[in-house]
């Protein structure tokens, strides 16, 4: 067979009435066309279709999946080629345009052999294709040369409108179908084909038949139809293939929102479940309607404090997709989570209603459980108590022995109180050093007094006769008809135990005695508020002498309280001052006094200074804004030794500092407290102020061994000393004969607004002679007097 074109025309003329010289034939099957057009319009469709699942597959499905439907998509596209295009050749008329769909259209096709490799081994997970697709395409590109070229493939003739090819084809068309069909069987043998892998299998098959039908010579109808047609059943099958994919995708999104909704159902109703098994209930509940399975069980463990783990299972055992999985895995982490912060939560509300040392219910629960007692006791109309019971000496524990000390303790007297008071009864810890108990439907005044006497006595105080520590407690008790004030009634009960502390009585009971006297602290309370506003504190000096001369050497500066013409004695208010905290403004109005009254008299002057104020974090800074920054030698601080007792560092740390500054330190009635005598050394203290007490027993033998002993302290120290109450002519003579320099008392000069002379007010303004040999020399220091609570003399 010539490679080259034959130049002749056919002599056969077309069984429908074609003639050599006419351009397009007289009849074209319309019927063929039709059905080739058709099959190419649902091979399009099923692109559109393809793409569309495509876009949602590369969104949800996984890599391979999406590859997979891509080669589908574009084998799809090309068999609607070749269907298109053979419906386009029965169209066109012979000759060159004929010739050219021809050649496209058999190029289509070696296109659709070619791309069907990658689409089957997508699907199939066959072996490497890639050889087989070169090979393949390199088949087809040979084939295109040699049908433009040669008469080998297509004979560019027609016989009876029908295209005539050479003896070529039939291989070419079968080689690549044969190849394709070795691979496919290949491929499938290790493949469990669903139906519709099955089906697409069969499609396949029948559709490969009719291409090798469609190759058998001669050319006929027949094979011009089946050249059209044999896509079609391969068509079918995609479109089967393609549906039940996107059946799938739409049922797994289906899924996926059932899933989602699920997940956000127990999400919400985690916020508003009551524990953790509430949650896990419902996850169980959710995921079996969501898994269509009642096996599903779920298990809650801690692993470690506030901390769980959550497994949820299917005791069928079935198998779950990835989907399914990863719901599982999320109701476990919502689970977990809300364990978590369920755990979180009740270990918040323990920490905010729970002392962390006693682990007793702190003040904001005994506030709460106060509140609905008093509810619940009007309601049954019964009465209700309350015992605030305060641990006497445990500030003394904490400085003398530590803070772990000091724990121990509280710790020990709540467990006390838990195994010691009634059945019942609500107990916290009120905080610092006091406790609470609330007893619900209270016995009588005298028993609750006797239940508050068996409370003290049976808990074992330290042995530290320093730091001695005892229960004082105070009761308060409501009676229905009585305002329903939990406040009311606990400053009823600290109230109570505030009047045992000062009467020494270790319990007392919140009466009518009491409410007046309550009453009478608050009114003076806020009249002494409005007093200090209104400048009503004033200053008053009383005179330190010298016991020879009897000349005045230096001022003590006292606090009163003048309203209007009446001078109210400091014993009625000056304890409030102190407990209340207002003696910190009183205290800083007297350093400014104390340097007026300096300036004015030209006198050194002492200002007493209470424990409250020395205790205050910045009572360096008060004295100075009230002092001025100068002058400090004209200063004398007094302080008493109860202030001196706790060993405080920034006590200890004020007093230095202003010592270094020039100021004197005094001690001020020295033997009445507990302090050692072994820290005199230790403590800035420049002066010591013997206490009226000792002076008044001066002619008694224990009473001058005591004042000789203290003499001699101060002498070994190097101190001052300031003899206090002097009264009498023979206590001013005996104090003489010891060798006391300065002293201070009413019979030397009372308080008073202004200093009017440079002497003593004594009886006589001759000195008196000291009498005996015996004399004690003291310290030449310049004596003024010690701190202390302003003083009520």
């Amino acid at each position: 067979m010539s490679l080259t074109r034959s130049d002749e025309q056919s002599p056969l003329k077309t069984s429908v009435g074609m003639t050599d010289d006419s351009p397009v034939p007289d009849f074209v099957p319309a019927w063929s066309t039709a059905i080739q057009c058709v099959v190419a319009g649902l091979v399009l469709a099923s692109c559109a279709v393809q793409a569309t699942w495509l876009r949602g597959e590369r969104r949800t499905g996984t890599a391979s999946r999406a590859m997979g439907t891509t080669w589908i998509l574009v084998w799809s596209i090309a068999l609607a080629t070749v269907s298109l295009l053979n419906g386009i050749s029965t169209l066109v008329p012979t000759g060159t345009p004929a010739d050219g769909v021809l050649l496209a259209r058999f190029v289509a096709l070696g296109a659709a052999v070619v791309l069907s490799l990658p689409a089957i081994h997508a699907f199939t997970g066959g072996p490497d294709v890639r050889p087989l697709v070169a090979g393949t395409a390199t088949w087809y590109m040979f084939a295109t040369v040699l049908w433009s070229g040669s008469d080998l493939l297509y004979t560019h003739v027609r016989v009876g409108g029908l295209p005539q090819y050479g003896s070529l084809t039939t291989a070419v068309d079968l080689l690549p179908v044969m190849a394709i069909a070795v691979y496919v069987a290949f491929s499938l043998r290790k493949v469990h084909l669903t139906p519709v892998g099955a089906l697409l299998t069969v499609t396949g098959f029948i559709s490969a038949v009719l291409l090798v039908a469609s190759a058998v010579p001669p050319p006929s109808d027949l094979t011009e139809l089946l050249r059209g047609l044999w896509a079609l059943p391969l068509v079918i099958g995609l479109q089967v293939l393609v549906s039940s994919w996107i059946t799938q995708l739409r049922r797994a999104d289906v899924h996926r929102d059932r899933i989602r909704a699920s997940l956000a159902r127990v999400a919400n109703a985690a916020w508003l479940a009551h524990s953790a098994e509430d949650v896990l209930q419902d996850a169980i509940t959710e995921s079996r309607i969501v898994l269509t399975d009642p096996s599903v069980e779920g298990i809650l463990r801690a692993v470690s404090t506030d901390r769980y783990v959550t497994d949820l299972y299917l005791a069928s055992k079935r198998p779950l997709d990835a989907d399914e999985v990863a719901y599982l895995s999320d109701l476990e982490r919502l689970i977990t989570t809300a364990a978590e912060r369920h755990a979180l939560t009740d270990r918040l509300a323990r920490a905010a209603f729970t002392d962390a040392l006693t682990r007793l219910p702190n003040r904001s629960a005994l506030d709460r459980h106060l509140e609905g007692a008093l509810m619940t006791a009007e309601a049954n109309g019964v009465a209700l108590a309350l015992l605030v019971c305060d641990l006497d000496g445990l500030q003394h524990a904490n400085d003398r022995h530590g803070h772990t000390f000091g724990d121990q303790l509280l710790v020990r007297a709540g467990r006390y109180l838990a195994e010691s008071v009634p059945e019942g009864t609500f107990l916290a810890r009120l905080g610092s050093d006091e406790f609470a108990v609330v007893l619900p439907d209270a016995p009588e005044p005298n028993q609750l007094r006797a239940l508050g006497r068996r409370l003290r006595s049976g808990f074992a105080p330290t042995v530290d006769a320093v730091s001695e520590t005892r229960l004082t407690i105070g009761v308060a008790r409501w009676t229905p008809g009585e305002a329903s004030n939990g406040d009311l009634l606990l400053r009823a009960a600290d109230e109570a135990m505030h009047e045992a502390k000062r009467i020494h009585s270790g319990v007392a009971f919140y009466d009518d005695r009491l409410r007046t006297q309550a009453s009478q602290q608050r009114t003076v309370r806020s009249e002494l508020e409005a007093a200090i506003t209104a400048g009503e504190i004033i200053a008053y000096f009383q005179p330190l002498t010298d016991a020879v001369s009897l000349e005045v050497v230096g001022l003590e500066v006292l606090a009163r309280w003048k309203h209007g013409d009446e001078l109210r004695q400091p014993g009625d208010w000056l304890p409030l001052a102190e407990e209340s905290g207002l003696i910190v403004q009183i205290g800083q109005q007297m350093f400014a006094s104390a340097r007026r009254g300096m300036e004015e008299f030209d006198l050194p002057v002492a200002v007493n200074v209470a424990a409250r104020q020395l205790d205050e974090p910045d009572f360096v800074r008060h004295v100075e804004a009230s002092w001025g920054t100068d002058r400090w030698d004209r200063l004398t601080i007094e302080v008493t030794e109860s202030a001196l007792l706790y060993d405080k560092h920034h006590i200890r740390a004020a007093l230095v500092t202003l010592a270094e500054r020039g100021a004197k330190i005094a001690l001020d009635d020295f033997g009445t407290g507990y302090n050692s005598l072994s820290r005199l050394g230790e403590l800035p203290i420049h002066t010591l102020k013997i206490d009226r007490a000792f002076v008044h027993d001066i002619h008694t033998p224990e009473g001058e061994a005591v004042l000789r002993a203290i003499l001699a302290l101060a002498a070994a120290h190097g101190l001052g000393i300031v003899a206090e109450g002097v009264e009498q002519r023979s206590e001013l003579q005996a104090l003489i004969k010891l060798g006391v320099t300065v002293v201070q008392g009413h019979m030397l000069g009372r308080p008073a607004p202004s200093v009017p002379s440079r002497h003593g007010s004594a009886p006589t303004q001759r000195a008196v002679p000291s009498e005996g040999p015996d004399v004690v020399q003291t310290s030449p220091r310049t004596a003024q007097r010690p701190v202390g609570r302003p003083t009520t003399a």
